[in-house]
């Protein structure tokens, strides 16, 4: 089930975060072309995130870009109390990410990139593991896989066909 979002990204007050420039050539007959690549990722602390890339030949225009495509691309993810309702696996290309909801009080135990988009999310409590690739490109993309799979309780009451108090 995919947690995509309709609304216009316009009326959120959103954060951003940079997660990571890249200096990147490309060679050409007449010799090489420098650019900046700029992984970012937005969200309002209460649910909702999106991550982009955006390139361009100075890093704050590349920052923009990747802004830009960031709001395009929110999802909104069901919290309880400050952390995921349940455990959730992600995986994208060689690289795979687990998040388990943790006690409140104990933090955001997370790698960068892992953990600068559990923060925007607004996730205050929760454990993580990067299992396979720890390229940050990787790790954002596995991490969006497995928040957009996060069912709520209620969610999972109805699938079932119960009642929430049977949960």
């Amino acid at each position: 089930m995919k947690n995509k979002i309709v609304r216009s990204s316009d009326e959120l007050e959103l954060k951003d975060s940079v997660i990571s420039i890249k200096r990147v050539t490309k060679v050409v007959k007449g010799g090489k072309n420098m650019s900046f690549s700029a992984l970012v990722i937005v969200g309002n602390g209460n649910g909702i995130v999106g991550f982009g890339s955006g390139k361009a030949s100075e890093v704050p225009i590349a920052i923009k870009k990747g802004i830009e495509s960031a709001k395009k691309n929110l999802i909104k993810v069901t919290l309880h109390k400050g952390t995921l309702p349940h455990e959730v696996v992600g995986k994208f290309g060689a690289g795979k990410v687990l998040i388990k909801p943790a006690k409140e009080g104990k933090g955001v135990i997370a790698g960068a990139a892992l953990r600068s988009v559990l923060q925007v999310l607004g996730v205050r409590d929760a454990v993580t593991k990067v299992l396979g690739s720890n390229n940050p490109a990787n790790i954002v993309r596995a991490t969006f896989n497995g928040l957009s799979n996060v069912r709520s309780r209620e969610q999972v009451a109805l699938a079932r066909g119960k009642n929430l108090t049977d949960i």
